[in-house]
């Protein structure tokens, strides 16, 4: 890469996707400004021109996208971008729901788990943030569970032509399970789900076409993914 144009060069011609990135991420954390976020990701693109193999095949811009965001995510996790309080909470949740649709044999109402958890709809609203802030990173996009194992939305929404033909057919029961769960959730979730994932917009456009706050975009994000965790954990009991 570095052969066909100078170094230089190509920091400034990819510096608007380092500025894509960032919005995708979408972060609402004080303790970064987007011109920290923006320096964090010209590290990664920096690091993409030092390492791209022409060889692979892989277009350079793809390439340069995930070390960006991987980069970007790196550094706000070093620094805890979700308090270990907010991590538990969000642990407290999970279990209060399967503990509510093993008692009820149904999903239970967000008054049933706020009383379960002794909580406000307020502080439930917070969860859903979390749930929602956690989604946008890369490893937390995962829907099947936390160690790791399942498949993204983005993988779900987009074709990537990138998949190996072991992976897919590893895949293949998994997706269709994750269709159902998309095909169960209310049309605005839906909604959502294609313009943040597939449409890559940021949450705050994402609000400007719902005609919302971007805090309530965020919400509904937030309780759309946890909504899909819990339809694939019951899948996986089935």
């Amino acid at each position: 890469m570095q052969n066909i144009e100078d170094r230089e060069a190509i920091i400034l011609k990819y510096v608007p996707l380092v500025e894509k990135v960032v919005r995708h991420i979408g972060l609402s954390n004080p303790d970064y400004e987007k011109s920290d976020l923006v320096n964090i990701g010209v590290i990664g693109l920096m690091d993409a021109i030092d390492k791209y193999d022409e060889e692979k095949k892989v277009p350079f811009e793809n390439y340069a996208f995930i070390r960006i965001k991987g980069a970007i995510i790196d550094e706000i996790r070093r620094n805890g971008p979700v308090s270990r309080t907010g991590m538990n909470k969000l642990k407290g949740y999970r279990l209060a729901v399967e503990s509510l649709q093993h008692s009820l044999k149904r999903i239970p109402t967000e008054e049933e788990i706020c009383q379960e958890l002794q909580i406000t709809a307020k502080q439930l609203g917070q969860v859903y943030d979390t749930a929602s802030y956690l989604a946008t990173q890369s490893l937390e996009k995962m829907i099947f569970n936390d160690e790791g194992n399942g498949v993204e939305l983005g993988d779900m929404l987009v074709d990537t032509h990138a998949i190996s033909v072991e992976e897919e057919l590893l895949k293949n029961e998994q997706m269709e399970a994750l269709k159902d769960a998309i095909g169960r959730l209310k049309e605005r979730e839906q909604l959502i789900l294609q313009l943040y994932y597939v449409e890559k917009l940021p949450l705050k456009e994402i609000a400007f076409i719902l005609e919302v706050s971007v805090p309530r975009v965020s919400q509904i994000h937030g309780k759309m993914i946890l909504k899909l965790k819990e339809e694939m954990r019951r899948e996986e009991l089935d």
